[in-house]
């Protein structure tokens, strides 16, 4: 699901006619970088895209002033289309990705127990900052967004406290990690069904 192109196309919808400052405009007053992947510079790229896709097209042209002419778009009937699919699958898409983080934790193979357990408790204490400033901004930014606005930005800040949340638990088990790596625990052998064998070993002839 792109972010972006829903942006863009709901825009357009929402707001009628307009050239890209306007958009880029809007985008800044709404502050989607808050809440979205979406750079506000990359809307005029996006909506050249979308007018040579049909979601867009030219509407005319606007002149303000000493100003130079800007070239209105509006969005299509195959855009709404678009845009209906798009809001749908941003509701009903489930978005989530592996965090490189736990390959490397599982990589680690930590000897010393206080530099291992150093290296975490500054990624806590890193990520705390982020969460504090999440929280900041959310405050400074409340009186000019809309409830449903507010809730997007308090996702980041759950899933930024709920990392937090880990870390602690991480740090606390930092000891055990160590120690596992000097005398593992017992684990059980995977066994392979009939006529399989471990890849990277050759069948008996």
């Amino acid at each position: 699901m792109s972010s972006i192109r829903l942006f863009i196309l709901s825009s357009f919808a929402e707001l009628g006619p307009m050239h890209g400052h306007r958009l880029r405009l809007e985008a800044e007053k709404k502050r989607v970088p808050f809440w979205t992947d979406i750079p506000v510079g990359a809307v005029y790229g996006a909506m050249k895209r979308l007018a040579a896709e049909g979601l867009l097209r030219e509407a005319g042209q606007e002149k303000d002033g000493n100003r130079p002419t800007r070239q209105l778009y509006e969005i299509t009937e195959t855009g709404r289309q678009a845009l209906a699919e798009l809001r749908d699958g941003g509701l009903t898409e489930i978005w989530f990705r592996y965090d490189p983080f736990d390959l490397a934790l599982t990589k680690a193979k930590p000897a010393d127990a206080a530099a291992f357990t150093g290296l975490l408790t500054d990624r806590l204490a890193r990520t705390q900052r982020l969460l504090d400033e999440r929280r900041a901004m959310i405050e400074g930014a409340l009186p000019y967004v809309g409830v449903a606005e507010e809730w997007a930005l308090r996702h980041t800040e759950r899933r930024l406290a709920a990392e937090v949340g880990y870390l602690m638990e991480l740090v606390a088990a930092a000891p055990a990690i160590v120690e596992d790596e000097r005398n593992p625990r017992p684990r059980k052998e995977k066994i392979l069904r009939k006529g399989r064998t471990p890849a990277g070993t050759a069948k008996p002839d």
